[in-house]
């Protein structure tokens, strides 16, 4: 039968709902899912992989490119809605922490140093494996740092980027590189910090979660905090959807942007543009915040509400992310995936723990929330923090948001590196050192800041 209006934009978020809704209700009634706290969204994310690679979804037309553009855009989403969310009093209270820096200094300076590791890493085993005969583009190995410390958003915008480059199935893999990554932060995660609870390590000693964190689902007569504040007369015009506009407007400004750039720059570097699209939507929207703060408008932005859309497009993002996986590239990659994903994690382990050690306080809270932020995202560092931290009567939870700011040098950094190979010609084994000499940089000023100190475990 002819529809007389195309569906397939709105089946295919209504299953990637479907698969969200589904996850929701096994973390709810699954005690494995609850033991390890693994997120409804990524729970319905590899069902929904399963699902459509048996064949599943295929009434609805639904192909992994349809799943990675949308993810693509929740993406972007998430970073738009971030930038609008930093307003006026968040910037005091910002300023207002001045005094206890040493901690978002650290956790920056940790998850600096570990983004280059990874890269060194995943670097070296792709030379290796070339000696052995298996020949892997340049920049495979880097998609470990994408996907464990920046998460599948940043893996498949560099992964579409590249695929221009001649990477073959680069998408495919970077994303499952940062679904690794999240078995990492979950499966190695919540067993680290237990231990560390159990050895006494502690600030405030072992605590059992309540049942709402573990299931998923706040119970009906709990009180509970507010999604965010009504800035507009509903008469007038709804609050979300002034947030939501809000995002769109940015979103249309950021796209001209990359468009116009586009036109004046070589076709080369105007294809790579896209790939920074977050970068450019993030830094917009601070400009639009800041513009609403000069005419004393900045709390029509509620921060709330946008926390909302931020955390509406990550759990979206990990769902279609996970389901554009595709099964067949991953077979055939899967002995360099696997040892790559497996040295970087034990690695990263290591590392960070040893780092956590040599700390002068919240040993366990601050090594908790930087290894969820280095193999998953920031989200599961919050996470794991609080098992550890339930009520966040420690400040490291606001040490985490400092953290992000202090670290856009080192990474953003970072992100421009892991494109050596494909933007100046350099080898694999030049960009390995290159990153080498940032880790070191990174570990150095650690030592400069008095970061790093004697074991306290």
């Amino acid at each position: 039968m002819q529809t007389p209006f195309p569906f397939e934009s709105m089946l295919l978020f209504g299953s990637l709902a479907a698969m969200l809704l589904i996850g929701v209700l096994l973390r709810a009634k699954i005690p494995f899912f609850q033991k390890f706290l693994i997120p409804s969204c990524l729970i319905g994310g590899i069902l929904g992989l399963i699902l459509i690679n048996i064949g599943v979804f295929q009434v609805f037309q639904l192909s992994t490119s349809h799943l990675e553009t949308f993810a693509y855009h929740f993406f972007n989403i998430s970073f738009i809605s971030v930038g609008l969310t930093l307003n006026g009093n968040q910037r005091n209270t910002i300023k207002k922490e001045k005094g206890v820096l040493k901690g978002p200094l650290w956790m920056a300076l940790t998850q600096t140093a570990m983004f280059p590791l990874q890269a060194v890493v995943g670097g070296v085993l792709v030379i290796i494996f070339g000696l052995l005969g298996i020949k892997l583009f340049p920049t495979f190995g880097f998609f470990a740092p994408l996907g464990f410390e920046e998460g599948p958003g940043q893996a498949l915008s560099f992964g579409k980027v590249w695929e221009g480059f001649g990477f073959e199935y680069a998408t495919t893999i970077g994303l499952t590189f940062a679904a690794i990554g999240f078995f990492f932060s979950f499966f190695v995660g919540v067993p680290l910090v237990n231990w560390g609870i159990r050895k006494g390590l502690s600030t405030h000693g072992s605590k059992v979660l309540p049942q709402d964190f573990l299931v998923g689902i706040i119970p009906k007569n709990q009180i509970t905090e507010p999604a965010g504040k009504l800035t507009f007369h509903s008469g007038n015009v709804d609050s979300l959807a002034f947030q939501a506009a809000l995002v769109g407007f940015v979103y249309t400004v950021t796209y001209a942007c990359v468009k116009y750039i586009g036109m004046i720059v070589p076709p080369d570097v105007a294809s790579i543009l896209w790939g920074f699209f977050f970068i450019f939507g993030l830094g917009i929207a601070l400009i639009v915040s800041w513009v609403m703060s000069k005419f004393n408008i900045e709390h029509l932005a509620d921060s709330g509400i946008q926390r909302r859309i931020t955390g509406w497009s990550v759990d979206f993002l990990i769902v279609s992310t996970v389901m554009a996986i595709k099964l067949a590239v991953v077979w055939k990659y899967i002995v360099p995936i696997s040892v790559i994903s497996i040295c970087i994690g034990v690695l990263t382990t290591f590392a960070v723990v040893y780092l956590g050690k040599r700390i002068w306080a919240y040993n366990l809270e601050r090594t908790a929330a930087v290894y969820g932020a280095v193999t998953g995202t920031v989200s599961c560092g919050l996470l794991l923090l609080r098992i550890v931290d339930p009520e966040f009567k420690t400040p490291v939870a606001i040490d985490i948001a400092l953290m992000n700011v202090f670290s856009i040098p080192g990474i953003g950094l970072c992100l421009v590196l892991v494109n050596g190979p494909v933007w100046w010609n350099w080898g694999t084994g030049w960009t390995v050192l290159v990153f080498l000499a940032v880790m070191v940089v990174a570990l150095v000023m650690l030592r400069i800041f008095k970061l790093w100190g004697s074991p306290k475990f």
